[in-house]
C-alpha cells in the first residue's frame, strides 16, 4: 500500500469501530474540521458526524448527582455533511432512503489520501436482484480557503435506469453527544437556529451559541453536472434544518454527479461584519469541485514541503499519518486565530475541547517548521496572562497561576467532579492543582525564541509571561529551616494518579520532583533573560511589575535551593512516595487484563491509588523528556545535587516497573527517555506510542478525538529525541542516538533565518545541509566538536556507538 494512503474496507456497524474510523478520517484545515462520518447518517448509536471550529466554546450548567456543574465545551456545530439518496426504477415507486445498516452494501471502502487531504468512500448498493448502484464520494475541508468544504458524489447505474432523488441538508438539530460519560451533562449549545434559501442552489442556516453568543453561519450550494439537468429542484428551509431536494434521471453509461460546496463563518472571524452574509457570498463565489480540489491539493503540497518526515517502513507511514492530523488541527490558518492546542484535536469532544499542557509535546515540533503558528499559540497564553494573575491573587499568591484546563477566556475549566465509569461514582477532581502547566508555557516560550531568534517576542510578551510565572513559583516556594531548602506544597504532578496523601484532609502533595525542578529551571531562565535584556527594557518591566532587588534575590535562592526528594538512591516522585505500599501488579493484570486506568479499577473496589507506588504516566522521567542529559545534570548541580548515570538509570528502572501507562503520552515519554538510558528496551515503547491512536490502545478513547500531544510527540521523538537536537546558545546542538528500528530518517527544519535545513540519518551517519541563501553561516555543536556550515553547504558526522546511560 502507498505510504500516503490509508484504507478501511467493509462496513462495521459496531459503534466503537465506526467512531474510531470517523475520528481517524477527520478532515480539517486548522480553522474547522469534520469527522469522517457517513454523509447519509445523522448522529446516533453508531455514527457521529461532528464539526468543530477552533476556539468556538460555550458554557452550560447541569444538575448532576445533586450538584450544579458548569462546563465549557468546544461546540458541535450544525452538520453540513448530510447528503442522502433514494432510487426509483423507470415506472416504479420510490424506494427507501439508503442506509448502510438496512441495505445490501458491496465493496464498501474508505480511502484517506494524506498527500491530497481527501477522504474517498466507494461502495455498490444492490437495490434488487438485477439492479446495482455504484456510489463514490470524495470530500475535502479546504486547506487553501479555511472557510470552505466540499463533497462530490457520483452515482453510477449498472444495467437499470430510472431516477435518483438527492437530499442535501444542513442540520441544526445537533448536540454535543460524542462522549458517553458526559451524557448526564447539558449538551444543547445552539440556539436561535434559522434556515433559509437563495435560488437557485443555495441553502443557509444560522444560529448562536447559547451563552457565549458566538454567531455561526453555514451556506451550502448543491448542483448536479451540467449534462444532467434535474427533473426537479426544491429548496426547503425547515425547522432547524435547511433541505435541498433534487430528482435526476440516471441510466447505464450516464452517471450522475452531485457537488455540495459549503462555507462556514462565525462572529469570531476577523474582517467580517455579518457571518451569514459572508457565508452566502463565499459559497456563491466558490469555484467548482475540480478547481477547489486542485487548489486544495496545491495547499497541501506546500505544507508537505515544509514539514514532511521521511522514515522507511510502517513507522514512517504512521509518523506521516500523525503529522497529517497535527496539520489539520494546527495549520498556518491557526496563526490568524485566538486559539490554543486542543488536547484531542478538532476530532471529537473528549476533554471538552480544552487546552492542557499537551502543547508541551506540540510546540517544540511546530516551532521548527511553522514558527508563525507557534507564536500564535503562545499569544493565546499571553492574552490570558491577566486572568492567570487574577487567579493567583485569588489564592493569595503573586504572579500568574495558569489553569490546568483552559478554554475561551483563560479561567480554570477543570471539572470539580468527574465520573468513574467503572463504578458510576462522581468523585472530587483535584487536577487543577497541576500548576506545572505554567512551567510548560515558559518552556515553550523559551524553545520558540531559541529556535527562531525572535528576540522581539522574548523581550516583550515572552518576558512578561516568564516573569509572572517565575513570580508565582518563587511565592509558592516556602523556606523550611529544618530542611534548609525551599519547598512547594499542595500540588499534583504529571502522574495524575496521586492527588493527596492517604487519609489526608487536604488535597495535593509536597515537593513533586518534576514540579520543583521545572520551577527552578523557569526561575533560572528568567533571571538569565533579565541579565540579557537591554537596561531600559529591564527597568521598564521591573517598574511596571513592581519587581525589586529583594524579590529577584529570592528568585535566585529558590532556583538554587528548592528541594528534590530522593529515596534508596533514586529521585522520589514526591515527598513520602517511599512510604506508599507496593501494588501486586501481576495479580491485577491477571484479574483485569488491561490496567491502564488503575485508578478507576481501585476506586471501584473501594480502594484508592493514592495508597500505592503506581503512576498513570511518566512523572519524574518527564525531566528526561524536556532536558538533555547535560542540561539535566547542570540543573541538579545548581540545586546542589549530584545526578550521575547510576542514579538516573536507577530512577528510570524504578518507575518503569511502577507505571500503568494510562495516558497515550506515557509510552512516548518512556520511549524517548529509554532511547538514551536503556536503548535495547526503547523500541517497544516507541512502537506502542506509534500505535496509540490507530490501534486505540486506551480502549475506546480515540473515537472521542485523537490524542494530539502523543501524535506530535512521536514526530518530536524523531526530530529531537533521536538526533539530540537542541536550539540554545545561538547554535543548533546535535547528539544523535542510534536506535536500530529507526536508524534511517530525514526531515527539514526552519532554524533562525534558514528555511529547509536538512537533517538526514543513514548508515550510522547524520548529514546536515543548509540551503543556499543570503543568511549568515549556521553554527552546529556536536558531541566532540563545533562546526560552521554556510548556506549551500553540508556536513556529515559519524554517530558514535556508545553505551547508553547518560543522566
Amino acid at each position: 500500500m502507498s505510504e500516503w494512503i490509508w484504507e478501511w474496507t467493509g462496513y462495521d456497524p459496531d459503534p466503537a469501530a465506526e467512531r474510531l474510523r470517523e475520528s481517524l478520517c477527520t478532515l480539517g484545515n486548522g480553522y474547522f474540521a469534520t469527522r469522517g462520518a457517513l454523509p447519509e447518517c445523522r448522529a446516533g448509536l453508531v455514527h457521529y458526524p461532528g464539526t468543530y471550529a477552533a476556539g468556538c466554546y460555550n458554557r452550560l450548567e447541569s444538575a448532576v448527582a445533586g450538584r450544579q456543574l458548569v462546563n465549557e465545551d468546544l461546540v458541535n456545530l450544525p452538520n453540513w455533511l448530510l447528503l442522502r439518496f433514494r432510487l426509483r426504477r423507470a415506472g416504479g415507486a420510490w424506494g427507501p432512503w439508503f442506509s448502510p445498516g438496512a441495505h445490501t452494501v458491496l465493496g464498501h471502502r474508505h480511502v484517506l489520501d494524506l498527500r491530497r487531504g481527501t477522504l474517498t468512500r466507494s461502495f455498490r448498493h444492490r437495490i434488487d436482484e438485477t439492479g446495482v448502484l455504484g456510489v463514490e464520494q470524495t470530500r475535502l475541508v479546504h486547506m487553501g480557503d479555511p472557510h470552505l468544504a466540499a463533497l462530490r458524489t457520483v452515482f453510477t447505474a449498472e444495467d437499470w435506469s430510472g431516477e435518483v432523488e438527492i437530499e442535501s441538508s444542513i442540520d441544526g438539530e445537533v448536540i454535543n453527544g460524542n462522549v458517553h460519560r458526559y451524557r448526564a451533562l447539558g449538551g444543547r449549545h445552539l440556539t436561535g437556529v434559522h434556515a433559509g434559501a437563495e435560488e437557485p442552489h443555495t441553502l443557509w442556516l444560522s444560529c448562536r451559541t447559547s451563552t457565549s453568543g458566538i454567531a455561526v453561519a453555514l451556506a451550502a450550494r448543491t448542483t448536479v453536472g451540467a449534462d444532467r439537468a434535474p427533473v426537479s429542484s426544491a429548496l426547503r428551509p425547515a425547522h432547524r434544518r435547511a433541505v435541498h431536494r433534487l430528482v435526476v434521471p440516471i441510466a447505464p453509461g450516464r452517471p450522475v454527479t452531485a457537488d455540495k460546496t459549503v462555507a462556514l463563518h462565525t462572529s469570531r472571524d476577523t474582517a467580517i461584519g455579518d457571518p451569514l452574509g459572508e457565508a452566502v457570498d463565499r459559497v456563491s463565489a466558490a469555484a467548482d469541485f475540480p478547481a477547489l480540489l486542485d487548489s486544495h491539493v496545491a495547499a497541501w503540497e506546500r505544507l508537505w514541503r515544509r514539514a514532511d518526515i521521511r522514515v522507511p517502513g510502517e513507522a514512517g507511514r504512521i509518523l506521516r499519518f500523525h503529522l497529517f492530523h497535527v496539520l489539520q488541527t494546527l495549520s498556518p490558518h491557526t496563526a490568524d486565530l485566538d486559539v490554543g492546542v486542543p488536547a484531542r484535536g478538532l476530532h471529537g469532544e473528549a476533554y471538552r475541547g480544552h487546552v492542557f499542557w499537551d502543547e508541551l509535546f506540540v510546540l517544540p515540533y511546530l516551532g521548527l517548521h511553522f514558527p508563525e503558528v507557534s507564536r500564535s499559540l503562545l499569544d493565546y497564553r499571553y492574552r490570558r496572562l491577566p486572568r492567570a494573575c487574577r487567579a493567583a491573587a485569588a489564592t493569595g499568591r503573586a504572579g500568574a497561576m495558569y489553569p490546568w484546563q483552559s478554554g475561551s477566556d483563560g479561567r480554570e475549566e477543570s471539572q470539580e467532579w468527574h465520573l468513574n465509569p467503572a463504578s458510576g461514582h462522581w468523585l472530587p477532581d483535584h487536577s487543577r492543582l497541576q500548576h506545572h502547566v505554567g512551567s510548560a508555557i515558559a518552556y515553550n516560550v523559551w524553545q520558540y525564541c531559541e529556535a527562531t531568534g525572535d528576540t522581539e517576542y522574548l523581550h516583550t510578551r515572552g518576558a512578561e509571561m516568564l516573569l509572572q510565572i517565575s513570580r508565582f513559583w518563587a511565592d509558592l516556594a516556602v523556606f523550611d529551616p529544618a530542611a534548609g531548602r525551599y519547598r512547594i506544597r499542595g500540588v499534583v504532578g504529571p502522574d495524575e494518579y496521586h492527588d493527596g496523601y492517604p487519609g489526608a484532609a487536604r488535597a495535593g502533595l509536597d515537593d513533586n520532583a518534576y514540579t520543583n525542578v521545572t520551577a527552578a529551571w523557569v526561575l533560572t531562565r528568567t533571571l538569565e533573560l533579565l541579565r540579557r535584556l537591554p537596561s531600559w527594557r529591564r527597568e521598564e518591566l521591573c517598574g511596571r511589575l513592581g519587581l525589586n532587588d529583594d524579590e529577584l534575590l529570592k528568585w535566585d535562592d529558590v532556583s538554587r535551593g528548592v528541594r528534590v526528594p530522593f529515596h534508596r538512591g533514586v529521585i522520589s516522585q514526591f515527598e513520602g512516595y517511599e512510604d506508599l505500599d507496593e501494588l501486586d501488579w501481576d495479580a491485577y493484570r491477571a484479574r483485569y487484563g488491561t490496567i491502564r486506568r488503575l485508578d478507576r479499577i481501585l476506586e471501584a473496589e473501594g480502594d484508592t491509588v493514592n495508597r500505592y507506588k503506581a503512576s498513570k504516566q511518566a512523572d519524574v522521567l518527564m525531566l528526561g523528556y524536556l532536558f538533555s542529559p547535560d542540561e539535566l545534570r547542570t540543573l541538579f548541580r545548581r540545586l546542589g545535587y549530584d545526578l550521575d548515570d547510576d542514579i538516573w538509570r536507577g530512577t528510570v528502572d524504578y518507575y518503569l516497573e511502577r507505571t500503568s501507562h494510562g495516558s497515550t503520552l506515557s509510552e512516548l515519554v518512556h520511549g524517548f527517555v529509554l532511547a538514551r538510558a536503556r536503548r535495547a528496551e526503547a523500541w517497544q515503547y516507541v512502537h506502542d506510542a506509534l500505535k496509540a491512536d490507530i490501534a486505540d490502545i486506551q480502549g475506546g478513547t480515540t473515537g472521542e478525538g485523537i490524542h494530539l500531544g502523543a501524535m506530535a510527540g512521536t514526530l518530536d521523538l524523531v526530530q529531537r529525541g533521536l538526533t539530540g537536537l537542541e536550539t540554545r546558545e545561538d547554535a543548533l546542538w546535535l547528539d544523535p542516538v542510534p536506535l536500530p528500528a529507526l536508524s534511517e530518517y530525514g526531515f527539514t527544519v526552519h532554524y533562525r533565518g534558514h528555511w529547509g535545513v536538512g537533517v538526514r540519518s543513514r548508515s550510522a551517519q547524520v548529514e546536515i545541509s543548509v540551503p543556499d541563501s543570503e543568511e549568515s553561516p549556521m553554527r552546529v555543536m556536536l558531541a566532540d566538536r563545533a562546526v560552521t556550515i554556510g548556506p549551500g553547504e553540508s556536513c556529515s558526522l559519524v554517530v558514535p556507538d556508545r553505551s547508553p546511560g547518560q543522566a
